[in-house]
């Protein structure tokens, strides 16, 4: 793989960790049936967040970090 392309993985995994640590979960919105009755359904939307832990955005940076060390590194 060249040097090139794992420093713009590192600098993906950068912006993906910040996000991560920033936001602190991924929002989804959520479809549930309240009532089906014969051809007649209810349904409500709800809003949950898939919760990401912060030690795998700090991970993320970490690896990203070294990913562009690695790659800037002249040979």
């Amino acid at each position: 793989m060249s040097k090139k392309v794992l420093a713009i993985i590192g600098i993906v995994l950068v912006i993906a960790g910040a996000l991560a640590l920033f936001y602190r979960g991924i929002p989804y919105a959520s479809h549930d049936v309240v009532v089906d009755v014969g051809p007649i359904t209810a349904t409500a939307v709800s809003d949950k967040t898939w919760p990401v832990p912060p030690i795998m955005g700090g991970l993320a940076i970490a690896g990203g970090v070294v990913l562009i060390v690695v790659g800037t590194r002249k040979s």
